[in-house]
């Protein structure tokens, strides 16, 4: 922070003017404090504004106090553009409106915090698209994008963001706003005459191209990925001395953008993906000039080292299993009014390449969800290669260099042996097309002789691509990690017009400093560097993927911000709702990490702030399989919660419904005063206020007869024939002993005991004899989302010993409750990594529908002619996917559908909870909710969680039940 800099004044200052949020705490400014960079600065200070009036007033203000100044769009920036000690403006939550789109003059006219993919989705609705379209679509902003100058896939059809766009709204540092374009030469000299702070501008920029046109034209690469340095080519008079695209790409370092007219092209209504198998990732370079003579929209390639990792990290199977033979692979993308027209193209790419002496294998994929899946190989894989188990971590630094497409075949053949020469491990993907390659490689960051070994190989690297006559940066930019280099580009004399075309729009060099021009050194503000060592804290989960360290599990995350996506996957349902970085995962990554770093958050597990943000997290566990890099928040929440109150009290809600398996128990003795007092107008009302439930909240029931009694009462049932037990390691198939254990989960025993007892009947009727476990037994999973730990573990151990002989005999567990299934597969393996029954017990779990698929095939599931609405508990989606529940949804033929996979916001205990109840029902409200109310009367309503029953019942009155009545229900009606 700048020495002079009151903050404390600053901070008042913007208080006192804003209507939007302004922050200085220590735990936003740590959020952040870094993007998807290896960079990090702290800021200032954070302001979220709502309008131009908020943005214009913070500007003023920063500049009044001498405070630089930060825009940020997703925070997904690769070379640590946004990163900086500044006034961090987050244009994302409030500032994100599309403010017109006119299909006629296909335009669209947007804030700077909208989301690609919804500016993607309205102009879609006339056929038409914002041609740059990056990996991070579903979460980059239009801001990001103009300052990066963003590409993606289809670059190769529409390009650059530069060329995409038609006007900015902006707002120098020192306040004078103006929109900029193409500029006439009358216009130029109109403007000039003005004399005023615009005037003085425009003949600078003018002066700028006069003096440098030559070297322009004959230093800046005539290739299509050219991203490095300032746009000082639209300067020229052939392209029309277009102001705004000079600016695209400016990293935020000369102006604030307010607003962008954003150029609109048509988008192909039918598109067919071609993969293409060759031998190696080179053969696929040398294929692309001919490739790209068949006109495609999009064309990627990748090696076959990425196709490893994902295959290693269990990362789309389906996608994988879409691609041909072969050791690297090209994905040529296609597009026309028709299918078959779009197909017409992508043969004769096939003819034609057959022709060659490289033999490549092909794969035609025209279902719109088949070539999705395969795009989604492509799109994943920064996070696919971040953290693969047993291999040293990789990183960026060097991951996006471009060079002329025709040459792009013998830069990563030299690439690869540089490299080489240096033992790093290196994989390659990217957008070949456009002659640009993403690597991500294994730099040592954490000592001095491996970064200085990292700065040796980048400098070599850079004088690589210059003799390629290629650019540094072909998509995420210059920042701090290539800045410095520019000089081996460009030369000293464009260099120096680079700083002259700054200080034109900011002659204080408060905009983003230290990034772009007068750099910050490649190897300074390192997240890592030479002197991290991060604290290292005794922990109950054991992190044995991450070396038994909660400082490297918080690592893993490598910025990317899948988190912060509004629609699609599991993951964040409380970010969703909110809009806050603290409230994704990311942000709440970054929050432990820097607790462990201990500079901003020094309180370690006592910080608020840290649990402020982990109290909103539903430990739904959707990270633990959305996340590329598989950030497990929900098993950091219970860490830092077991430890946070170490010696303190807690609420008494904790223990109401932590231990609720112990008060269901009790309750069951005399369910009949249980329900009394929990439904009795004023006891009711007193209960709910001991134990923090929302008033507005209604208190489950318990059953007359728990089912653990039931099955008691009841008399043995034989059976038949001798099952066929899969083993959920191997897949292998043998004979079994005819019995089953049927968990009997604290909710379907004390709550809902008819899920149970449907349970019981369908297996044996599937030809099983159904035992419980012998005593009292809980998994113990409302404890994990208290930080109950010591309880927890104690509840597990004693499981393991209960279930020993069943653990000895392998006998099958049938476990009816996603999130007590996740318990045995998933925080039992943490906690007890070395325990061999804990290993054992794990592949002995099985939902009720897995248990069918793979035990019981031979059972003749009766056909139910009924319609469905399916909604799949959290974990479930996460840990154990829902394909077995839809499998067997189809052998009982019933047709069915499926929400957005979302959350239903219940989450447990967590809906329950008075401060949350709003947050939990905007969560059911965002997917689940309407589909319920939407959905026709004779439906049935399948949810397999308690409470996401529970949810959809107070919420919408309607009756959900579990796949197991669904399929008693069919057996009865066959009788």
């Amino acid at each position: 922070m700048p020495s002079d800099l009151d903050s404390v004044a600053l901070e008042s200052a913007l208080r006192r003017n804003l209507r939007g949020d302004v922050r200085f705490d220590n735990g936003s400014r740590a959020l952040y404090a870094t993007d998807g960079s290896n960079y990090r600065q702290v800021p200032i200070g954070i302001v979220l504004p709502r309008d131009n009036d908020d943005v214009v007033a913070t500007v003023s203000i920063c500049r009044e106090h001498g405070a630089p100044l930060l825009c940020r769009g997703g925070g997904t920036s690769l070379a640590g553009q946004c990163c900086n000690v500044a006034v961090v403006v987050d244009f994302s939550k409030y500032m994100a409106r599309i403010l017109e789109i006119d299909p006629v003059r296909r335009r669209a006219r947007v804030q700077p915090g909208v989301i690609l993919d919804h500016l993607r989705g309205a102009a879609e609705k006339h056929n038409l698209t914002f041609g740059p379209d990056p990996a991070s679509h579903s979460r980059c902003t239009i801001g990001g994008m103009v300052g990066n100058n963003a590409c993606g896939v289809h670059s190769v059809m529409a390009g650059k963001t530069d060329e995409n766009i038609e006007e900015l709204a902006v707002l120098t540092y020192d306040g004078v706003r103006m929109r900029v374009g193409p500029t006439s030469d009358s216009e130029l000299e109109s403007i000039i005459r003005e004399g005023n702070r615009r005037g003085e501008i425009y003949a600078g920029l003018k002066t700028i191209r006069d003096q440098y046109s030559d070297l322009i034209r004959q230093k800046f690469p005539n290739i299509p990925r050219r991203v490095s340095g300032y746009n000082l080519n639209f300067l020229l008079p052939e392209n029309g001395f277009n102001v705004a695209r000079a600016l695209v790409g400016s990293e935020g370092t000369c102006v604030t953008v307010l607003e962008a007219t954003c150029r609109l092209i048509e988008s192909p209504q039918a598109r067919v993906l071609l993969a293409i198998g060759c031998r190696d990732v080179f053969e696929c370079a040398d294929l692309v000039p001919e490739v790209l003579t068949h006109r495609p929209i999009g064309l990627e390639g990748m090696d076959s080292q990425l196709i490893e990792y994902t295959q290693r990290r269990g990362m789309n199977p389906e996608g994988l299993t879409l691609l041909p033979k072969g050791g690297g692979w090209l994905l040529a993308e296609f597009g026309a009014d028709t299918i078959p027209a779009a197909e017409s193209r992508a043969r004769r790419l096939t003819e034609a390449l057959g022709r060659t002496s490289y033999a490549p294998s092909f794969r035609l994929l025209t279902d719109i969800r088949q070539t999705r899946k395969a795009w989604e190989v492509r799109e994943s894989a920064l996070g696919a290669v971040s953290r693969v188990p047993g291999e040293p971590a990789t990183w960026e630094g060097w991951e996006d260099a471009a060079v002329a497409p025709h040459k792009l075949g013998g830069y990563l053949r030299d690439l690869r042996k540089l490299t080489d020469a240096y033992g790093y491990g290196c994989v390659v993907y990217g957008h070949f097309g456009d002659g640009c390659a993403h690597n991500r490689i294994s730099f040592d960051l954490e000592s001095g002789e491996g970064i200085k070994k990292f700065r040796n190989f980048i400098n070599e690297a850079a004088d690589l691509v210059v003799s390629y006559g290629g650019s540094l940066s072909g998509e995420h930019g210059d920042g701090q990690a290539r800045a410095e280099l520019l000089p081996k580009m460009f030369g000293p004399e464009l260099v120096q017009a680079f700083q002259k075309f700054k200080s034109l729009w900011d002659p204080d060099w408060k905009m983003n400093p230290g990034k772009l021009v007068r750099p910050n050194r490649m190897d300074d503000n390192l997240r890592l560097g030479a002197n991290y060592k991060p604290w290292q804290p005794d922990t109950h989960f054991k992190f044995p993927h991450d070396h038994g360290s909660l400082a490297e599990a918080t690592l893993r995350c490598v910025g990317v911000g899948k988190c912060r996506q509004y629609e699609g996957g599991v993951m964040c349902p409380s970010f969703r709702v909110t809009r806050e970085e603290e409230h994704s995962t990311r942000g709440r990554a970054h929050l432990l990490w820097e607790m462990t770093n201990g500079e901003v958050i020094p309180d370690q597990w006592h910080d608020t702030r840290v649990k402020s943000a982990l109290d909103l997290c539903l430990s739904c566990k959707g990270c633990k399989s959305d996340c590329p890099v598989n950030v497990d928040v929900a098993t950091y929440k219970a860490e830092f919660l077991s430890h946070h109150y170490d010696g303190r009290s807690r609420s008494l809600n904790h223990y109401a419904f932590g231990q609720i398996d112990r008060w269901a128990r009790i309750a069951s003795v005399l369910p009949g005063a249980a329900n009394f007092f929990a439904q009795a107008p004023v006891l009711r009302d007193l209960a709910k206020s001991l134990a923090g439930i929302s008033p507005k909240r209604t208190i489950p029931a318990f059953a007359k007869q728990s089912f653990r009694r039931w099955f008691a009462k009841r008399k043995p049932r034989g059976t038949g024939g001798s099952p066929v037990l899969t083993d959920l390691r191997t897949g292998s198939r043998h004979a079994s002993p005819s019995s089953v254990v049927l968990w009997p989960d604290t909710f379907n025993n004390y709550f809902h005991p008819e899920t149970a007892i449907a349970a019981i009947e369908v297996l044996e009727a599937a030809g099983w004899q159904v035992r419980l476990p012998k005593g009292n037994v809980c998994c113990g999973r409302p404890l994990y989302d208290f930080g109950m730990l010591d309880r927890a573990k104690k509840l597990l151990l004693a499981t393991l010993d209960v279930l020993e002989p069943e653990i000895a005999s392998a006998t099958p567990i049938v476990v009816l409750e996603p999130s007590c299934a996740s318990v045995f597969r998933d925080e039992m393996l943490n906690l007890f990594p070395d325990d061999d029954r804990a290993k054992k017990l794990s592949q002995q779990v099985f939902l009720l529908s897995e248990f069918l698929e793979k035990n019981a095939q031979a059972f003749q599931l009766p056909i139910l002619c009924r319609k469905a609405l399916v909604h799949g508990h959290c974990h479930h989606k996460s840990l154990m996917k829902m394909a077995d529940e839809e499998s067997v949804l189809q052998r009982m033929g019933i047709e069915y559908e499926m929400p957005a996979p979302g959350c239903c916001g219940m989450a447990g205990a967590f809906g329950f909870e008075k401060e949350k109840y709003d947050v939990s029902i905007a969560i059911g409200e965002l997917e689940l909710l309407p589909a319920v109310r939407q959905a026709p009367a004779d439906y049935l309503i399948i949810a397999d969680g308690f409470s996401c029953r529970e949810q959809i019942s107070q919420c919408t009155g309607r009756h959900a039940i579990h796949l197991a009545e669904a399929i008693q229900m069919s057996m009865r009606t066959a009788m």
